[in-house]
């Protein structure tokens, strides 16, 4: 009889854990929010939807605005890692632009914790809460990052000279903020179609 030894399982390090946890407790909150709305996203409910105590979601997050950094920094990361991805780095600033347009409105077809954000992005601003500070933050580094973009396709001769970068930004985070917005509206909304053609228009807008 051959006895097969079975490898000792890998042990997660306390970080690894940690990660794992917070991720999962985000990922509740957000589905909470979607569904039924901020008022539901107690400690309480979000630590039962993830299987872990309100002690724990409470620790990681401390207040409604820790929860809201911690949503907004989980997904920067996500988008700066499609990003990587992509490749966007080593394209010219007009298919970077592009690019980011592309990544933002696929994710946001498929991903519930985009949706969330804009959930609390919209009661934070109705309710003129100071909770705005870090949206705006958010969107103030997306619009420069697209500046960024929009001034090397200039210097790279592939985006209008005339253009005013700072502007077309502006222009290209309101169409995604408009959509973002709309798709919490009408849920059923197809944003294939509007994804391809807003591709489409831009790449006319924008290019020499």
């Amino acid at each position: 009889m051959t006895t097969t030894l079975k490898s000792p399982p890998v042990r997660r390090s306390q970080s690894d854990r940690r990660q794992q946890s917070e991720s999962e407790l985000l990922r509740a909150a957000a589905e909470l929010i979607v569904e039924r709305g901020m008022a539901a996203a107690t400690f309480e409910n979000i630590g039962a939807r993830a299987g872990y105590s309100r002690g724990l979601a409470t620790q990681k997050f401390g207040s409604k605005q820790g929860l809201i950094e911690a949503l907004i920094a989980q997904l920067q990361l996500r988008l700066n890692a499609l990003m990587e991805a992509r490749d966007l780095a080593s394209a010219n600033g007009l298919e970077a632009v592009l690019g980011f347009v592309d990544l933002f409105l696929r994710n946001l077809a498929q991903d519930g914790e985009t949706r969330a954000y804009f959930v609390l992005m919209a009661g934070a601003v109705a309710e003129v809460s100071d909770l705005r500070g870090p949206f705006a933050a958010a969107h103030k580094n997306v619009e420069l990052q697209l500046e960024a973009l929009f001034l090397r396709g200039q210097a790279e001769g592939v985006v209008r000279a005339g253009l005013n970068a700072d502007a077309a930004a502006l222009m290209v985070g309101a169409l995604l903020l408009g959509l973002s917005l709309q798709i919490l509206v009408d849920p059923s909304l197809d944003l294939e179609p509007i994804r391809e053609t807003s591709l489409a228009t831009l790449r006319v807008s924008f290019s020499v």
